[in-house]
């Protein structure tokens, strides 16, 4: 009998988008308790389906996880997209990038982690490179826009060292290792200080 009603469950949850469901049950969680908490069994409970419903639709653990990124970055996008302003200045636009990058990481600390551990994801699956990847495209362009252009450094490299830098300001700055280092209360000096060592300084105002 508990098998008959947990089957046709199952059978209502798919009618109205098991897979849907699973994902936004995935986001839930990992906004609320980290990627740790990201188990199929316990999104398939929080979901009340049985443990093996979720594999209907994602036949791997990293399959389902790849779909919970792709919200991360699409939600990332959206906030980019929303706050860019193409008319600005290169520079200007990256350290607004910059900026949104740096608060997504603050308020999104558990998707934050999942996104950019692709020991834990399978980026060619599900579109998740199509959905990652133009952002990091979006900020070389932009670099290459800031860079002389006489300079031979690859834009993509400096993107990605740049990148790098913001990424360890993130997670520094939230393990609370760069506030005890400088002594500050405010992460954007060493924002201002990332961009004058991956762009060259800024130029004055005139």
């Amino acid at each position: 009998m508990h098998d008959g009603i947990e089957d046709h469950q199952e059978s209502g949850a798919e009618d109205g988008g098991l897979r849907a469901r699973l994902v936004d049950v995935g986001v839930e969680l990992v906004n609320a308790e980290g990627v740790q908490a990201l188990s199929l069994r316990e999104i398939a409970r929080r979901a009340g389906v049985s443990h093996g419903a979720p594999r209907r639709h994602f036949p791997t653990h990293l399959d389902l996880l790849s779909a919970i990124a792709r919200r991360g970055f699409a939600e990332l996008a959206a906030r980019v997209d929303a706050e860019d302003v193409e008319s600005a200045a290169p520079r200007e636009r990256i350290a607004l990038l910059a900026r949104v990058y740096l608060d997504y990481a603050g308020t999104r600390r558990g998707m934050y982690e999942l996104m950019f551990r692709h020991d834990l994801l399978e980026s060619g699956r599900l579109g998740l490179r199509e959905t990652s990847l133009p952002l990091f495209a979006r900020l070389a362009g932009l670099v290459a826009r800031v860079r002389p252009p006489a300079d031979p450094a690859d834009p993509a490299v400096l993107a990605g060292a740049l990148w790098a830098n913001l990424h360890g300001i993130a997670q520094l700055w939230h393990w609370g290792s760069l506030r005890l280092a400088t002594g500050g209360d405010d992460p954007a000096p060493l924002l201002a200080a990332a961009l004058d060592a991956h762009l060259g300084p800024a130029e004055p105002a005139q």
